[in-house]
C-alpha cells in the first residue's frame, strides 16, 4: 500500500522501501530565522522499537507506529497498528487533522512557546 495523498504543507522527507517514512510540515518555514528548526512538525511511520534508549529504534517490532512530534521530545499523537498499510493510512489522517487544526498543539506544552504557536496558527489558517 502507498502513502495517501498528503494535505497542503506536508512533504515526504524520507522513505525507506517497505520501511520507515518521515513526513514534515512546511520545512521551508521552520528555519532558525522564523521558528527553531527543532520545532518542525514531523510524522514518523516506523516499526522500530519505541523504547527510550539510545539506538532502540533500530530494532524492528511486529507493530507499526505513527507518531507526530512537535519537537524531538514533544509527541502530539502516538498510535500503533498491526500493518504498515494501516499505519500509512493513519499517517495521512494525522497529517490532515493537523493541517485543518484538529490537533491541539498547545495542550502538549507545560511552558508555552508563543511565537511557535503563532506561526503554526498562521500556517494552518492559510
Amino acid at each position: 500500500m502507498d502513502l495517501p495523498e498528503l494535505p497542503d504543507g506536508w512533504r515526504v522527507w524520507n522513505e525507506e522501501p517497505e520501511g520507515r517514512i518521515i513526513l514534515v510540515f512546511r520545512p521551508d518555514v521552520f528555519t532558525e530565522d522564523v521558528v527553531p528548526a527543532a520545532c518542525l512538525p514531523t510524522i514518523y511511520v516506523t516499526n522500530g522499537s519505541r523504547r527510550r534508549r539510545p539506538g532502540a529504534g533500530q530494532y524492528r517490532t511486529d507493530e507499526w507506529h505513527v507518531v507526530l512530534f512537535l519537537e524531538p521530545e514533544i509527541e502530539a499523537v502516538a498510535e500503533t497498528y498491526d500493518e504498515r498499510g494501516e499505519a500509512l493510512e493513519a499517517a495521512g489522517d494525522v497529517a490532515e487533522r493537523f493541517a485543518v487544526g484538529e490537533i491541539d498543539y498547545r495542550e502538549q506544552y507545560q511552558r508555552p512557546r508563543e511565537r511557535y504557536f503563532q506561526e503554526l496558527d498562521r500556517l494552518i489558517g492559510e
